[in-house]
């Protein structure tokens, strides 16, 4: 695998009004992502992994500092693009490694199969492989969210404000690939989650953004709400 490139990440749930005003904000001085298209959004549906004991589910519950989640995603319910991805938390720090899935991959890994085709430049999914092997680890629910991102350069800082909604939990994984799925909203109606991640330092532009009164750092985890109320 590459050197692992460790990444700041923070969380804050936001109310309507919140995102109304943080958004005006950081549209101000950032630039949306160029693959949100026309619609200004995309979709981002992930399948997590969780082996028998729910080790992912309960490393977030006790606020296990070093821990990892498997997931599978897609984007806008296309199967053009399939990604597995290792998302690591260490000393409050996250990082990301991926490799691309064939179709035939991901449908495998959906019914608890491993793949009998790695290829050697897929070292995220080795590593899956082995912990589907010795710790029956299989896929354990949905997360599927609209995501509007904005990318902020500036000399050395490389940053990334998004802000997510609707997002439900969907727990028949087999319906990954479906255009359609059923599930549950995670949280009330016209609220989101506003995220932040940058790599050594925060630029003041960015960091007025978190000035707002009643604006909240928070340890939110998609993916653990998801599991947490089900569907």
């Amino acid at each position: 695998m590459n050197e692992t490139h460790y990444r700041h990440e923070y969380k804050y749930p936001l109310t309507h009004g919140q995102i109304l005003i943080e958004s005006a904000k950081i549209s101000a001085v950032a630039q949306k992502d160029a693959h949100v298209g026309e619609a200004g959004f995309y979709n981002i549906r992930s399948l997590y992994f969780d082996d028998y004991d729910n080790s992912c589910y309960k490393d977030n519950e006790n606020g296990v500092d070093d821990r990892e989640k498997y997931r599978i995603r897609i984007y806008n319910h296309s199967v053009e693009r399939i990604t597995l991805e290792l998302k690591q938390k260490i000393r409050g720090k996250t990082s990301k490694r991926s490799c691309p899935l064939t179709l035939l991959q991901c449908r495998k890994l959906i019914e608890g199969g491993i793949p009998d085709d790695i290829k050697p430049d897929q070292q995220v999914l080795h590593r899956l492989a082995y912990l589907m092997a010795v710790r029956l680890m299989r896929p354990a629910i949905i997360v599927d969210y609209d995501r509007v991102p904005y990318v902020y350069r500036l000399e050395d800082a490389n940053v990334r404000v998004t802000f997510d909604s609707n997002i439900m939990s969907a727990g028949d994984v087999s319906s990954f690939l479906n255009d359609k799925i059923y599930g549950r909203g995670v949280l009330p109606a016209g609220q989101a989650l506003m995220e932040v991640k940058f790599d050594s330092f925060l630029p003041d532009e960015i960091y007025s953004l978190l000035q707002l009164d009643g604006l909240n750092a928070s340890t939110f985890s998609k993916y653990y709400l998801c599991r947490r109320l089900g569907v």
